[in-house]
């Protein structure tokens, strides 16, 4: 089975040489062409970097319902390059303003502005054009499931509609206020969750898992999602940029909405251990078959970068 770091790396390491592929230079069926400066761009943002954790958690996910890994690994790639676009445009100077990514140059900085927006639109659009191929699935079905919930998970009643909730909160577009924790958690489950949620009914749909097990891999990627969260505001606080690959204590600067903000350190950390025994619990139906998500959630927890 292989040590749960071991199954990291391997993930990882198969993701990065598909990415790079999916990111080649010659046009595809459809495509006249593929400008070098735009694929430069995308394949900055994307190569070199990064534990590939979601990628990760599709994989799994798929493997306990016995999905092949070779559509499982496409489709993580698909929700890689999503969330990749996602990081280019959250790192423009209209939203967080970052330097720094994994350590380089984002890509506004190493490029310029307009390239950058293109850049995620183009990685945003491949993201489901992958989704939509007979490698990831034979049944047009399931390709389509997958289609439609990382379209939601994604957009307006997930990650860019918890982004605005998040700069709404900075008081970007009216007074400041400070939110309740459900409002917190709200903003979090949207922007960050919603994809790690996706990730985790991904390989339950790739498996063509039941209604019942696809709700109780939803519960498993909720709570690390919110996890995830947590652990990264905690890093925010606590870390410095040589360690992130990225600015820290930016969100206190900027004002946002945390709950290591609403609840202090210590009252974060708590929440923090009791969303991985809940990741624990939601897993029980699948018994040691699910050893390997039950560490990631551990690890979720535990990350220093």
């Amino acid at each position: 089975m292989g040590s749960f770091a071991d199954r990291l790396n391997a993930v990882a390491t198969e993701s990065e040489a598909l990415l790079a592929r999916l990111l080649g230079d010659t046009p595809l069926a459809g495509e006249t062409a593929r400008p070098e400066r735009l694929v430069a761009a995308m394949r900055h943002a994307v190569l070199g970097g990064g534990k590939r954790l979601r990628p990760f958690l599709v994989v799994e996910s798929a493997a306990l319902f016995g999905a092949g890994r070779e559509g499982a690994l496409l489709a993580g790639c698909a929700l890689e390059l999503l969330h990749c676009y996602s990081l280019v445009h959250d790192d423009l100077p209209a939203m967080d303003n970052d330097d720094l990514r994994r350590g380089q140059p984002t890509v506004h900085k190493a490029y310029d502005e307009a390239t950058a927006i293109l850049a995620g639109d183009a990685l945003l659009t491949l993201a489901f054009d992958i989704l939509s191929r007979e490698d990831v699935h034979a049944d047009a079905g399931v390709r389509i499931a997958l289609v439609r919930e990382l379209a939601r998970a994604s957009g307006l009643g997930g990650m860019a509609g918890g982004q605005m909730l998040d700069l709404s909160a900075e008081g970007r577009f009216a007074p400041k206020r400070s939110l309740s924790e459900n409002e917190i958690i709200t903003l979090q489950a949207m922007k960050t969750g919603a994809l790690l949620r996706f990730a985790c009914r991904a390989g339950a749909i790739l498996g063509q898992a039941n209604a019942e097990q696809i709700m109780a891999v939803e519960h498993y990627g909720a709570a690390i999602g919110e996890a995830f969260q947590i652990a990264d505001d905690l890093l925010d606080v606590e870390s410095d940029a040589a360690t992130l690959g990225k600015a820290a204590g930016k969100d206190a600067e900027a004002g946002k909405a945390t709950l290591v903000a609403a609840l202090g350190i210590d009252g974060a950390r708590a929440r923090l251990n009791h969303l991985i025994d809940s990741a624990d619990s939601a897993l029980a139906p699948f018994g040691a078959k699910a050893d390997t998500l039950r560490a990631a959630a551990r690890f979720v927890a535990a990350r220093r970068n």
